[in-house]
């Protein structure tokens, strides 16, 4: 998780404002199979588990801009695969900048669309 932070850190520093963010209430994901190519939309609750597959996901929290919910979103993760010791992915994501902090699996692509915000 600190090197996921460290990421999401490093690329709020490097633009020339700061944004102050909102907490959404959940998040919409983006899944691939890139086995068969199809992609699913996932709503999940901040603190609810989804899966797709034999992939557990967990959101911990969901951020957006300060008045514009439809801007950037920042999720914290945590996805594991079920009858596997371990996590797969923990931290943050971009929307905006997915492949600063990707998770890397053999088969799914998972990927944060935008924060829920009612």
């Amino acid at each position: 998780m600190i090197r996921g932070l460290a990421f999401v850190l490093a690329f709020c520093a490097s633009s020339a404002v700061a944004e102050q963010t909102s907490n959404g209430q959940g998040a919409i994901l983006r899944a691939l199979d890139k086995t068969s190519g199809t992609t699913v939309d996932l709503s999940v609750p901040n603190g609810q588990i989804a899966t797709i597959g034999r992939l557990s996901i967990v959101l911990n929290e969901c951020r957006y801009p300060v008045g514009n919910p439809s801007g950037d979103a920042y999720a914290e993760l945590e996805v594991s695969e079920i009858g596997n010791a371990g996590t797969v992915f923990s931290g943050w994501m971009i929307a905006s900048a997915p492949a600063i902090n990707a998770m890397e699996h053999q088969r799914y692509d998972i990927w944060v669309m935008r924060c829920i915000t009612s």
